[in-house]
């Protein structure tokens, strides 16, 4: 018989039973850890940069040359493999007879089992390693080697400073040595001499003759020793890493730290996670199973204990989008943060406040009054995206984009996130340390974008790309005319409390009273933007049909998509999601019903928002496909990995937040009215219930749901 606690352990265990090359990047995202200062990919520990290795630090970023600004990855403490009577058994070189990777999700402790045939007989590696979350400087491994047959062995491990980059390299100096027994590696990076630092110590339980091997990048431990047959040998392995801009420090000499106790400590961390965050769905393994995964990816990467940090778009599993954080965050991953740890949201909008600087410079730019926020955001701001973000397959040149200065949204993205954030923990004390001169500079930004013809009374918003993106330089976009509305009704409603300059205030009441929202036609249909409906309505098969190369861009000036109805993603929808209040049922069903066959759902950021409002229609049956999309992004295979040469994947973490809002917002029907807690239920028909706990307003509370009644319990 199992405890109860063995089986909810088995519940959070993904494995691969097989070794399949091909799998590589895609094992990379799936089997990720992290601890919200650095992200480590799961490859195995015999991978170089040839198998995109990577530990993606949070926040660090660096240039080389004219190439895109990007996040920068540390030099690899973990790289190991071995040696047999002189021969190398690494994968994927040398093929095994039998290869195991497993995550255990419910504590980030990454492992791997694989058996090689020999002439002589069986060899064995069994290894396991985590990401501490308890000390997020430090990483552990233990990693053990054995035989059925007497050999010369070696184990080679080290720290391998020849790192993979996309647009790299990033480190123009390296230090390479050994202080106190522990051996290290400092990369100093070319654009703001930021270090690097990598540390490792090495326990055996064995004898063996150890000699040290270093490169120009890299140092390498040789260890020699005489096996023996059914005896298992051992190393332990504690790495630390750290680097120049820390602002937090290190807990404890990693000579002084073993594998067992900090194993023991971060379970224990993360069990503390667990409790708050775990959802549970009566009638449903496999939506939970996955559900849970999207839970410990955004778990994974959240800055706990960090300053002014955010999260990328692709989380911490590599280089992809430059490392840079995107409105994913404030519309996608914050709400999960806002009620399981409040503490985790406000650093993400305090990033925002911190960077608001590079937001004003950005809008002087394009001569723009107020904070126009980054499409792509570094630190202090910075805008890493190019005016030439996709490459025409073509004739291979840089297309002209207008990701980076038509995207207007991104500012009120924010605001709505920091909205999110305030009714949900009553704490109006961030408007007084910077969060209300952040909303009132988006609301002049938006002031500024306003346009009104002669004849007309209507403020109007021109030459936008909304969040469909396969739509460039329309005008009055509804979702991007709606949220500047939200903007200027917000700095109107905080007036209350935070008392603005007269002229101002009448300068947005005059906004949010006369900017243009568009209505619904005859048909119940909310146009998405001017002109949408005479374009061609075909069906998003095709407009496939239409393409030359699988790997062509969709939108843009000559993109298939481009003259027709056909969306890449979630817009009028988002809207609607966003400000339920504001329509019908009828309205919000009809324009779903519109929009779902128009829309190719290219991005993982669109099928939760069209689950999201199926559940605001009670169509749980049409939401749940749509929810199983976002939960399972990175559980399934084929998605975009590449564009041209050049990697795209990763984690999707907006996808699993999207997965957590449509659980929880949608089928749980929570929701917040007059400063309370509700519940509504609207469960797809093969869940009996559910049950989680929520953080509101400082206070915990648990929901149960049973055969479509729920229940609100402070705990």
């Amino acid at each position: 018989y199992y405890n109860v606690r063995e089986v909810i352990m088995m519940e959070f265990i993904l494995t691969e039973s097989e070794f399949n090359e091909d799998n590589t990047a895609w094992n990379g995202n799936r089997f990720l850890m992290g601890n919200g200062y650095f992200g480590i990919r799961g490859t195995l520990e015999e991978y170089t940069k040839k198998q995109m290795c990577a530990v993606n630090m949070a926040g660090i970023y660096d240039k080389m040359g004219n190439s895109w600004r990007e996040s920068v990855n540390a030099p690899n403490p973990l790289y190991t493999y071995i040696k047999v009577n002189g021969k190398i058994y690494a994968l994927p070189d040398e093929k095994p007879k039998f290869h195991q990777q497993e995550l255990d999700f419910r504590y980030g402790i990454h492992s791997r089992v694989t058996h090689w045939q020999t002439e002589h007989g069986n060899i064995t590696v069994v290894c396991e390693r985590f990401a501490s979350i308890a000390r997020q400087h430090n990483i552990a491994m233990k990693y053990t080697f054995s035989v059925d047959f007497d050999c010369e062995a070696e184990i080679i491990t080290g720290i391998d400073g020849d790192v993979w980059d996309i647009n790299g390299p990033h480190f123009v100096k390296m230090k390479i040595g050994s202080k106190d027994g522990a051996d290290y590696v400092t990369g100093m990076t070319g654009e703001k001499n930021i270090s690097v630092t990598v540390k490792e110590y090495i326990r055996t339980d064995f004898q063996a003759e150890q000699t040290n091997q270093n490169t120009d990048k890299s140092i390498f431990r040789h260890i020699k020793f005489s096996a023996k047959a059914e005896k298992e040998y051992i190393i332990e392995k504690i790495a630390e890493i750290t680097t120049s801009v820390d602002d937090f420090g290190t807990s404890g000499s990693i000579d002084e730290l073993n594998y067992s106790d900090l194993v023991a400590e971060h379970k224990v961390e993360w069990d503390k996670i667990w409790d708050i965050s775990e959802i549970h769905i009566d009638g449903d393994d496999e939506a939970e199973y996955s559900l849970n995964y999207s839970i410990y990816h955004l778990n994974c990467i959240a800055p706990r204990n960090m300053k002014g940090k955010s999260i990328p778009a692709r989380g911490l599993s590599g280089q992809v989008y430059k490392g840079a954080v995107f409105w994913d965050t404030e519309m996608f991953m914050i709400d999960y943060y806002i009620h399981t740890a409040p503490e985790v949201a406000k650093t993400l909008l305090q990033y925002r406040i911190d960077t608001l600087s590079g937001a004003k410079i950005k809008a002087k730019e394009y001569g723009l009054d107020g904070a126009y926020y980054a499409w792509e955001s570094q630190e202090g701001g910075y805008e890493g995206c190019s005016d030439y973000n996709v490459t025409d397959v073509f004739t291979n040149r840089p297309m002209r984009t207008y990701f980076r200065d038509k995207q207007y949204h991104v500012s009120a993205a924010i605001v709505y996130g920091l909205m999110k954030y305030i009714n949900a923990s009553g704490d109006y004390d961030i408007l007084n340390n910077g969060a209300m001169e952040m909303v009132i500079e988006c609301a002049k930004f938006y002031r500024s974008l306003l346009i009104r013809k002669a004849d007309s009374s209507l403020y109007e918003i021109h030459d936008v790309v909304g969040p469909d993106e396969y739509h460039e330089r329309v005008n009055n976009n509804a979702y991007t005319n709606r949220m500047a509305k939200f903007v200027f009704d917000t700095v109107l409603e905080l007036s209350d409390k935070y008392p603005l300059d007269n002229k101002l205030k009448e300068m947005l009441q005059d906004s949010s009273k006369n900017i243009l929202i568009k209505k619904p036609n005859e048909n119940g249909v909310i146009e998405q933007f001017d002109g949408y409906f005479k374009l061609e309505d075909v069906s998003v098969e095709t407009v496939r049909s239409r393409l030359i190369n699988p790997k062509e861009y969709w939108g843009g000036a000559y993109g298939v998509a481009s003259n027709t109805q056909v969306i890449k993603q979630a817009d009028i929808v988002a809207m609607l999601s966003m400000f339920k209040n504001d329509y019908t049922k009828d309205i919000m069903e009809t324009n779903l019903k519109y929009y779902e066959p128009r829309t190719e759902h290219g991005s993982s950021l669109s099928a939760c928002m069209y689950s999201l409002l199926a559940c605001y229609t009670n169509n749980p049956e049409i939401a749940y496909p749509m929810f199983m999309k976002s939960a399972k992004t990175d559980l399934t295979k084929g998605g975009k990995e590449w564009l041209g040469l050049i990697y795209i994947g990763g984690t999707h973490p907006a996808s699993a937040g999207g997965a957590w809002i449509a659980a929880v917002k949608g089928f749980a029907g929570i929701n917040e009215e007059h400063g309370q807690l509700v519940c509504r239920p609207n469960l797809p028909e093969k869940w009996n219930g559910m049950n989680f706990k929520l953080i509101y307003k400082g206070k915990w509370y648990s929901v149960e749901i049973k055969d479509d009644k729920g229940t609100i319990s402070m705990i």
